[in-house]
């Protein structure tokens, strides 16, 4: 009896009464009552039944059931098998959005009661599942956000740390206060709005690595007085030099501190910013070239401490010529004409406002089509390229990229491609 009706509802075509699913739900072949606990038209008095099931299979299947009641959730939070709870979660995050720590009607209330109870879930993996759902949810429950924020687990905190729009920077601030996980600090510094507040919290900690991070976060509400203290510490924390260089809207104090430490291969970057004033790009190079004077001295490495010195003086004078209103593509022929590549290098970057080690990549790797995409992205004509490609890149003519009637023949998104591939 009982195999004929489950044969019959198999071959589909129509809603199963209350009787047939009762029939099923009592049915001693746990296949049928998971076939049971799969459709959507099946009673919800006969889900929460099936949800005390003594297989887990049938059980994992109404967990995954949109139709399931919501007590059938709420029971099945405290499942004992966490597969069940596993699928729960990821059903449940679906019904998440608006939810309260308030809600009045019953069904909702009992909905939220489901999520907080996975919130708390012994298994790290349920959490995390409801972590890596909710994480960019603007109107997710706050208090369950702000429980997973708080996470002993990284792999739980992280999503909704680093995602969530839901933390405000209140909560933020005392997750940082509580020295949470590490590794949690580093999240927040990642978020793609950290604010002033936050950044100060978080420049105030001993956490290297989470300092590193914010200070590579261009997004990132720095205030100058912070970034000032950071590079008074950052002497002995090779980790900070790169991102302290590279950081945005860098203040000439700060830059001039990092010029008297940083690495030769950095000192170039500081070199190459366009964001300084004439006067403070200056004071930056004389220091820069003092200490590339020791280097070439002393260094053991005298060679490639000559090519870093040589290639960053013809930076600094790009920048001043550039300054100056003189840098053109008559001083870039010159220039060329002259065997001074260093120099013309240096010009290409700061016309093209690229940085020096793309344009040294495009030379290096004879890229025809990125120095093509160099020289427009300068503003430069397209005879130029085609010197460079000659002259610099030294290709022969079957490998050149030449221009059509004086015109570049890539689109301008070919060419932002080029630029992008360069910089990867």
């Amino acid at each position: 009896m009982v195999v004929g009706l489950f044969k019959r509802l198999l071959r589909g075509g129509r809603k199963i009464t209350y009787e047939e699913a009762r029939e099923l739900a009592a049915a001693p072949n746990p296949t049928m009552r998971a076939a049971l606990a799969d459709r959507r038209d099946v009673q919800p008095e006969i889900l929460y039944y099936l949800a005390e099931d003594s297989s887990p299979d049938v059980r994992r299947r109404v967990a995954r059931n949109e139709v399931s009641p919501p007590q059938a959730n709420l029971l099945l939070a405290n499942d004992k098998d966490d597969l069940v709870r596993s699928d729960l979660a990821a059903k449940i995050v679906r019904l998440a959005p608006g939810l309260s720590t308030n809600e009045q009607d019953r069904l909702r209330r009992l909905t939220y009661e489901t999520l907080e109870m996975l919130a708390r879930d012994q298994i790290a993996k349920v959490r995390e599942i409801l972590s890596d759902a909710l994480k960019d949810v603007a109107d997710a429950p706050p208090d369950v956000i702000r429980r997973l924020a708080k996470d002993a687990e990284l792999a739980v905190s992280a999503p909704v740390l680093q995602f969530s729009p839901v933390l405000t920077d209140n909560d933020l601030l005392e997750i940082i206060a509580a020295e949470p996980v590490p590794g949690a600090l580093s999240a927040i510094s990642k978020r793609r709005v950290v604010n002033v507040r936050v950044a100060d919290a978080i420049a105030a900690t001993d956490n290297v690595e989470a300092i590193a991070t914010l200070l590579g976060n261009a997004s990132a509400q720095i205030r100058e007085e912070t970034l000032d203290r950071l590079v008074d510490r950052a002497a002995d924390i090779e980790a900070w030099h790169q991102p302290l260089v590279e950081r945005p809207h860098l203040p000439a104090k700060a830059a001039g501190k990092l010029a008297r430490f940083v690495a030769a291969n950095l000192l170039q970057g500081l070199a190459a910013r366009q964001d300084l004033q004439p006067e403070a790009a200056a004071a930056v190079a004389a220091v820069v070239r003092k200490r590339l004077d020791e280097m070439e001295a002393t260094g053991p490495a005298k060679a490639e401490a000559k090519k870093i010195a040589d290639e960053t003086a013809a930076l600094m004078r790009a920048q001043q010529l550039h300054f100056q209103n003189k840098l053109d593509e008559s001083t870039i022929d010159t220039a060329l004409s002259g065997g001074d590549l260093a120099f013309v290098m240096a010009a290409l970057a700061v016309l093209g406002g690229l940085p020096f080690a793309m344009v040294k990549k495009t030379v290096q790797t004879q890229s025809a089509k990125g120095m093509m995409a160099v020289c427009w992205k300068a503003k430069l004509s397209t005879g130029l390229s085609d010197q460079l490609q000659a002259k610099l890149l030294r290709l022969p003519p079957s490998r050149q990229f030449h221009s059509r009637n004086g015109a570049y023949p890539l689109t301008p998104e070919e060419m932002e491609w080029q630029l992008d591939f360069l910089e990867g």
